[in-house]
């Protein structure tokens, strides 16, 4: 049974002349997808910068648009393919946030998009040995990250990126500049496989679209776009891979570069990065860590979790009483916390300075104490 829902969603990306942009405005204003179609013209004309052409492509297109996603609906649902609109729960919401991020988008696999770690990895086709090791050594460093991987599933530095990722147990998503049913290059068929249970593939194109050339440039942004951080392995200096560091910096993206050997044609680019300050130097997982701040994201996360562990043969039952009741309201003015906590005013100062002595509360102006963390 065709949804209404994802009836209309794709519908609207099928109407002449309605990009992006306008389709998030009409949508805005008209309350759902559906509602665009039904809308009076007369209703549509008081939405700024909607128009007679607008209007016409609307009127005018509506039935063609309707079959074309009845169809689309169709084979997404026979091929198990999720149509992800820009206001589902499950759209990319790193990627979201741009102008030009596409409206619709058809993924296949298990992954979550929105995962708390993306990190995007690309490079050139022409990978060299050095650049294989280097690539499975970052994706082997990060694992304890628990990072999803993002790459293009292209020869070169982005399949064996997929694949390291794939041995490593990681998440890892690959974004394709065709439809679903068509798989470039298909001698990656089986990885594009596996990765449907430890990840997925992820498109803008509908079915049936073929890769050609000016696909994999706009395939980029979504690459960039999806991803904390765009790692680029190895580049020629001329290449589609330093187009997609150009949109991660465009979309105020971290990028990070490996620094190559000074002969070698596909360290031009990263050695370009490098130099013209458009990327951090990548040398360790530990940069990449500290540049995102994920070090201290877990040391805060680590410390939240002792705090909310705590074991009362650790501290005086005075100590305890007091970091109960702070638990609970995270702040406390000292005369109220001597009444909650059942500690008499003068042993409380006493109390409460030998828990900042362990770094487990926080004295704040106006006599008032909280729990760290």
């Amino acid at each position: 049974m065709i949804e209404d829902q994802n009836l209309y969603e794709v519908a609207l990306t099928k109407l002449p002349g309605v990009g992006p942009q306008l389709t998030r405005l009409l949508v805005s204003y008209c309350g759902s997808p559906q509602a665009v179609f039904t809308a009076a013209p007369g209703k549509l004309l008081k939405i700024p910068g909607v128009g007679g052409i607008t209007i016409k492509s609307i009127t005018a297109g509506a039935k063609s648009a309707l079959l074309q996603a009845e169809q689309i609906v169709k084979q997404a649902q026979e091929q198990d393919v999720s149509l992800l609109f820009y206001t589902s729960e499950k759209y990319p919401d790193r990627l979201k946030q741009f102008a030009d991020a596409p409206t619709l988008l058809y993924f296949r696999g298990n992954g979550n998009l929105n995962q708390h770690r993306i990190i995007s990895m690309v490079g050139t086709r022409q990978i060299t040995s050095y650049g294989q090791t280097i690539t499975e050594r970052i994706v082997e460093d990060l694992k304890p990250y628990k990072v999803m991987i993002v790459s293009g599933l292209a020869y070169g530095v982005d399949i064996v990126a997929h694949r390291a990722a794939l041995q490593a147990g990681l998440q890892t998503i690959g974004v394709m500049a065709s439809g679903h049913d068509i798989i470039y290059p298909a001698m990656h068929r089986k990885y594009a496989e596996r990765m449907l249970t430890q990840g997925g593939l992820l498109t803008e194109s509908p079915f049936g679209t073929k890769p050609d050339a000016p696909r994999f440039p706009a395939r980029n942004r979504i690459i960039a776009g999806m991803s904390d951080c765009t790692l680029v392995v190895e580049a020629a200096l001329k290449s589609g891979t330093l187009i997609t560091a150009d949109i991660a910096h465009s979309y105020d993206k971290e990028v990070m570069a490996v620094p190559g050997n000074l002969t070698s044609p596909v360290s031009e680019g990263t050695n370009y990065l490098i130099k013209s300050n458009k990327a951090a130097v990548y040398t360790c997982a530990q940069d990449l860590v500290e540049l995102l701040n994920w070090d201290l994201e877990d040391a805060a996360a680590a410390k939240q979790k002792a705090k909310s562990q705590l074991n009362a043969a650790d501290y005086t039952e005075e100590e305890w009483k007091v970091l109960q009741v702070l638990q609970q309201s995270g702040e406390e003015q000292m005369d109220n916390l001597s009444w909650k906590a059942q500690v008499p005013v003068s042993l409380l100062a006493s109390v409460l300075l030998g828990l900042e002595f362990k770094g487990m509360v926080k004295a704040k102006p106006g006599k008032k104490f909280m729990l760290i963390g």
